[in-house]
């Protein structure tokens, strides 16, 4: 059994200290890494160059979460500057096969990533060529807010198909995870969970990503501690 990976999501960190924050979450699986245009999402983040800079600041594998439009023109360079996973929206694009091939081709695992509004039916047939589902349960767009959920039995979905075999995916949830919801998102079939707020905010934000660890290992049936 694998263990729960934690996420920290720099969109709750100081954007002066990026690369003493990153070393704050000394033990995490990865860093989440939020990109926003200002276009797919009605806010404007950080881009490339940030992503690329904090690729040499930190060894911990970052995750680059693309809330854009034009995937298939801008995610295969954060694969190609050496991201370990990049994620694109469902709805940003009309072929993510095509987007997960050139992300895979450049290097990093795919990621498709579905809004809290957006069904998976119609895409349950192409998760076969993602490594990663990432599952929003908050709008994207801001930080801070509250944990929808409603997204959950679309967890329970994929988690099922993964445990027959059917499918080999990473199912990860992004929005208002805390010490309060990350239980619920680990008995519904959860294996990675972005937390910002709860890992920032923290006094210690290692100690903080090690007691999400440790809650979500104690509610999931499929991870361990």
């Amino acid at each position: 059994m694998a263990r729960p990976l934690i996420a920290p999501s720099i969109l709750a960190a100081d954007f002066a200290r990026l690369a003493d924050e990153a070393a704050a979450v000394k033990g995490a699986d990865w860093l989440h890494v939020d990109v926003m245009d200002n276009h797919f999402v009605p806010n404007l983040t950080l881009g490339l160059p940030v992503v690329e800079s904090l690729l040499n600041a930190t060894d911990i594998p970052m995750d680059c979460h693309l809330m854009i439009e034009n995937p298939e023109r801008w995610a295969p360079p954060y694969a190609e500057a050496g991201a370990y996973n990049v994620t694109f929206h469902a709805e940003a694009t009309d072929n993510p096969t095509a987007v997960a091939r050139d992300i895979r081709a450049a290097g990093a695992k795919a990621g498709l990533a579905i809004k809290p509004g957006t069904p998976l039916e119609p895409y349950l047939e192409i998760l076969r060529d993602f490594d990663t589902l990432l599952i929003m349960s908050v709008e994207p767009g801001f930080g801070g807010q509250k944990f929808i959920p409603e997204v959950l039995p679309k967890v329970g979905i994929v988690r099922r198909l993964v445990d027959a075999g059917e499918l080999t995916i990473l199912v990860e949830i992004d929005g208002g995870i805390n010490a309060d919801t990350i239980e619920a998102a680990a008995e519904a079939g959860v294996d990675c969970f972005v937390a910002g707020s709860a890992v920032y905010s923290a006094e210690d934000p290692a100690a903080a990503v090690e007691l999400l660890r440790r809650k979500a290992a104690a509610a999931s049936r499929h991870l361990t501690s």
